[in-house]
């Protein structure tokens, strides 16, 4: 068989267990978080129908690029972060890009400090400096925050330096509250703003122990996502400034992110923003006992490393690494809810290194209802489906 043929096999098989997860994902009966957007469509309409009379007038006039609906959610998302304004994005890859070349304008520097895991750098093929003209730099690739020693002996000048709050791509981490001030006082002494990546900035108030208004206002502009944690159709917020906000707004007209209508999308964040929301932190302290849970029954079961990371969780996602293929996680994991209908491990499995395989974790309202014990008797079923003979193959990372 020719390397094309294998290359194609292999995705053929990768195709296959994709379906069967979208598949297994729908007939659950028991998950640790039943996501929005694998919910079939009469059910996401169902659910917007019976939501949205409760957080906006319907008898008021649709939205025409950006205004009445768009406005209200706009104003909403400031006063939640204490800004003098925000702006309605379509995608949070647009708002930031804008607002980081806003501020280059402001700062005459079009170098941003960042993380080399940060969304910028690992999801968006390089649009930061193909598409906004900017030069990131990158303060570290450690699996953490920047500190603020980093920051301040970074061998060059730079204009903004971005935080991604949580750090998705390194187990959804968060500094201590002391760090992240010390952070932005470090680059304050460098002239350069501050602009939090805040995607799931929403869940962070538990482990910052502070408001969402004083997390934010620690940064010169923020942007935070509508469906990443509140479930939204999609969309996003840039918050900042005034001026900035209408600089930001001319700037997404010229990206074509002024769309004629988006009623929807903005019915869903508001549904998002009274529903979610105020449950965020109570997902928070329950994923804290899931992973506590996940920990001690891969320990019970025999597994000869496992890894709950962090082991305390900072927000309501943590990661899970065992020492296994991935396509062997994959198959457990998809079977175990083809034969039980529990899921314990909604996501895919990605390689974290040679036999080791790693996938996200996410606690909302329905793993509310899993006790430890649950959780605990999921991983030994889980554990049973992995076979020996992979059990003996599965080589522990230390």
């Amino acid at each position: 068989m020719t390397d094309t043929a294998e290359q194609g096999g292999q995705q053929s098989a990768q195709e296959r267990l994709r379906q069967r997860r979208t598949a297994a994902c729908q007939g659950a009966e028991r998950v640790l978080a039943r996501a929005g957007f694998r919910s079939t469509l009469r059910e996401r309409l169902a659910l917007l129908q019976d939501a949205a009379p409760q957080v906006y007038d319907l008898d008021e006039p649709g939205d025409t690029y950006g205004n009445r609906i768009v406005e209200a959610l706009e104003e909403r998302v400031a006063a939640l972060l204490g800004t003098e304004a925000a702006a309605f994005f379509p995608t949070g890859t647009m708002a930031q890009q804008i607002a980081l070349r806003c501020w280059a304008g402001r700062t005459g520097n079009p170098t941003v400090a960042l993380h080399a895991l940060a969304h910028p750098e690992v999801h968006e093929r390089g649009a930061l400096s193909e598409v906004g003209g900017l030069r990131p730099v990158r303060v570290t690739s450690q699996p953490r925050l920047p500190t603020a020693e980093e920051v301040r002996d970074f061998e060059e000048p730079f204009g903004a330096l971005m935080l991604e709050l949580p750090l998705r791509d390194a187990g959804f981490v968060l500094p201590s509250w002391e760090e992240l001030t010390e952070v932005v006082e470090a680059a304050r002494e460098r002239d350069a703003v501050v602009h939090f990546d805040g995607a799931r900035l929403w869940e962070t108030t538990v482990h910052f122990g502070r408001p969402l208004d004083e997390i934010a206002g620690l940064a010169d502009s923020v942007y935070v996502s509508f469906y990443k944690s509140l479930d939204g159709f999609g969309g996003a917020a840039l918050a900042a400034p005034r001026t900035l906000v209408e600089e930001a707004k001319t700037w997404r007209h010229r990206y074509g992110g002024t769309v004629f209508q988006q009623f929807p999308t903005a019915l869903s964040a508001l549904v998002g923003l009274e529903r979610e929301l105020p449950r965020l932190p109570e997902y928070v302290s329950h994923a804290r006992v899931v992973a506590t849970a996940l920990r001690e029954g891969f320990a019970e079961a025999g597994v000869p490393w496992a890894r709950v990371h962090p082991e305390e969780p900072h927000t309501h996602q943590f990661q899970v690494w065992l020492p296994y293929d991935t396509d062997v996680l994959g198959e457990a994991a998809v079977r175990q809810a083809e034969e039980t209908k529990t899921l314990l491990f909604a996501g895919p499995w990605g390689r974290g290194g040679p036999g080791l395989g790693v996938t996200e974790v996410t606690v909302q309202a329905d793993g509310l209802e899993w006790t430890a014990d649950d959780v605990k008797a999921a991983v030994a079923d889980f554990v049973s489906r992995l076979t020996g003979e992979n059990r003996q193959n599965g080589t522990a990372a230390y």
